[in-house]
């Protein structure tokens, strides 16, 4: 079975490197990148909506998205 990736992982290295620009602080932000993918993984456990996508991939994805439009903040 080949599985295609629904991301390309350079965006993934710049939307967390807009990250760690953005933050105050390395540590805190990267527990919090931690923290939300470790709660996506417990809510995924019921829902499979796209299971090629890792827990903390995604966490960066929707806090670079809340950085870039914060008009969809939510937590």
């Amino acid at each position: 079975m080949n599985k295609k990736s629904s991301f390309d992982s350079s965006e993934i290295m710049y939307r967390a490197d807009d990250l760690m620009e953005a933050a105050s602080n390395r540590y805190r932000i990267t527990v919090q990148v931690a923290n939300r993918a470790k709660r996506r993984r417990y809510e995924e456990i019921d829902s499979f909506d796209e299971p090629m996508m890792k827990p903390a991939i995604r966490a960066i994805i929707e806090m670079s998205d809340e950085l870039t439009q914060p008009e969809i903040i939510g937590d």
